[in-house]
């Protein structure tokens, strides 16, 4: 099954307001002739998701996390019904960054993502594997085991995002052989676990995606977008991507 492409931009700790003049340009452009047949999303800062949802009507808006509870004694912490409050149409769950700062595991994922879709929120689900990992060649079976155990019930709603965490903002990027052997084994686990509803479900790529290596990463079976951090930032960075993915 082709799935349509989607590129979503994780903007992580950065962004103020000022920074939504990038958003805007980038919102404007996909409105036009370079969002055809592409979906495309940035995932802001939670300061910025109401004002970006104003700012950028019809554009989709996401978060970077969530909380699986509804509402609590969480200080610092966001729900899923306060994203949608905010204007979120989605939110990214389990990024590395999260598991390895703040400890979270692929049962916390999985709460997370269940709470998110139950809302009504779109998600994307983050995999992926350390260096020391794919070099004693355990990659595929540690993702895929630490894809399986962070699954919600359903696979409505839901994206995975495959990110080798050594490739995360170092430039470096998986050969077209390790990426597609990766992407091949994510959607055999989706089909397990979802049958005919885990071949809908798009896998996106993530780690150093730029615009001169898009069209090579969108050109891999099975992989159905990008998940982008620092090139998202900017629409001179990010809108080659989205451009790279109408051609796919």
């Amino acid at each position: 099954m082709t799935n349509k492409k989607l590129v979503a931009g994780n903007w992580k700790m950065n962004g103020t307001a000022a920074d939504l003049a990038e958003a805007r340009a980038i919102a404007a452009k996909v409105a036009g002739s370079a969002g055809a047949g592409v979906d495309v999303a940035l995932c802001l800062p939670a300061t910025l998701i109401e004002r970006a949802g104003r700012a950028l009507p019809g554009f989709a808006i996401g978060g970077q996390d969530v909380r699986a509870e509804k509402a609590g004694a969480f200080t610092g912490d966001i729900s899923a019904q306060m994203l949608v409050d905010a204007g979120a149409r989605l939110t990214i769950v389990g990024h590395s960054e999260r598991r390895a700062g703040h400890g979270e595991r692929d049962a916390d994922v999985k709460a997370k993502a269940e709470a998110a879709v139950s809302a009504g929120l779109d998600v994307i689900l983050c995999v992926g594997e350390r260096l020391e990992v794919r070099e004693a060649g355990a990659a595929i079976a540690t993702v895929a085991a630490q894809l399986a155990d962070s699954l919600p019930d359903s696979a409505a709603r839901l994206t995975v995002a495959y990110e080798p965490i050594w490739a995360i903002g170092t430039g470096k990027v998986p050969s077209v052989d390790d990426i597609a052997a990766m992407h091949q084994a994510l959607r055999a686990r989706l089909v397990e676990s979802f049958g005919d509803a885990g071949a809908a479900v798009r896998i996106l790529y993530g780690g150093s995606v730029k615009g001169s290596n898009a069209g090579e990463i969108f050109a891999i079976p099975d992989v159905d977008g990008a998940l982008v951090g620092g090139a998202s930032l900017t629409a001179a960075d990010f809108l080659p991507i989205v451009e790279a993915a109408r051609g796919h």
